[in-house]
């Protein structure tokens, strides 16, 4: 197949191509406000190309076909696109593309009860943690997996909801701010992906191991490469989810972990109540 076929979508979204479209248009349109470096002005165009080519190319044909591929392209989707595009801190410089009567009408609607509410439930730091883990083992049942594989609506919905979930909590864990204003705490920010890890790799290691066919859809849609039979396929499968998102999973961790250490070592981390000058004073007087 030449590069054109590859490109051409397999299911075509018009509402896709105008999100992909404003979303760069914004992007680039800020860059050129906040002067955004080179650096992260890289990461948000390979994150946002990373997602196209999941989504709307030959690639979306061969993840309805076969099991890895499908795990190949929810690593990215859920993973490692969201993650990329978010290291970039894309938010401000977005917002900054907004024209600025749309900018006034977005910071009003923010100082609305609505909107107060809106943003806490998007940076929530138990409810996004959840969603993110929730979205991406859902779909992993039989059934759920089954009807995504034979409904468009069902399909498109499947992929959006790992998306989007994946944004906001990358958009989360990457946060470098102290807590507040940053919606999750340092240390939180640590220990999340590893609670969130835990159950995709019991998962993972379960579909890699199991003797039985738990995809059977795949073989009713007949597969894309025949040479790998329905065991292969899905041990290769639950090895991605296994290690593969494990691996994006534990760069979370350590870049947390620089991040807490970074605060630590500005002095901008939350000490603890008995260790503050005016306990101090407080004790000392009393004795």
């Amino acid at each position: 197949m030449i590069v054109i076929d590859w490109l051409t979508p397999w299911e075509f979204s018009p509402t896709l191509v105008v999100l992909f479209i404003a979303s760069a248009w914004l992007f680039w349109r800020g860059a050129r406000v906040h002067h955004v470096g080179r650096f992260r002005q890289w990461l948000f165009w390979v994150g946002l190309i990373m997602l196209y080519l999941s989504l709307h190319t030959r690639v979306d044909y061969y993840a309805e076909r076969m099991f890895f591929i499908h795990r190949l392209q929810h690593l990215v989707l859920h993973h490692l696109g969201p993650l990329i595009i978010m290291g970039a801190y894309p938010g401000q410089v977005m917002r900054a593309g907004l024209p600025m009567s749309w900018r006034y009408k977005l910071r009003d609607f923010r100082a609305t009860g609505i909107g107060k509410v809106t943003e806490r439930l998007l940076t929530h730091p138990l409810l996004i943690p959840f969603l993110f883990v929730f979205f991406v083992l859902i779909w992993l049942l039989p059934i759920p997996q089954f009807y995504s594989m034979i409904d468009w609506r069902l399909y498109r919905f499947m992929n959006w909801s790992v998306v989007i979930s994946g944004v906001l909590y990358w958009n989360l864990i990457l946060d470098r701010r102290p807590s507040p204003p940053a919606a999750m705490r340092p240390v939180g920010r640590v220990l999340s992906p590893i609670i969130t890890m835990t159950p995709q790799i019991i998962v993972g290691v379960w579909i890699t191991f199991s003797a039985n066919d738990l995809y059977p859809i795949f073989d009713l849609c007949g597969r894309a490469i025949p040479s790998i039979n329905a065991l292969e396929d899905q041990g290769m499968g639950g090895i991605i989810m296994w290690v593969l998102a494990g691996l994006v999973e534990t760069f979370g961790v350590i870049y947390a972990l620089a991040t807490v250490m970074r605060l630590s070592s500005r002095n901008r981390l939350p000490l603890p109540l008995r260790k503050t000058p005016a306990v101090a004073q407080l004790k000392k007087s009393a004795s």
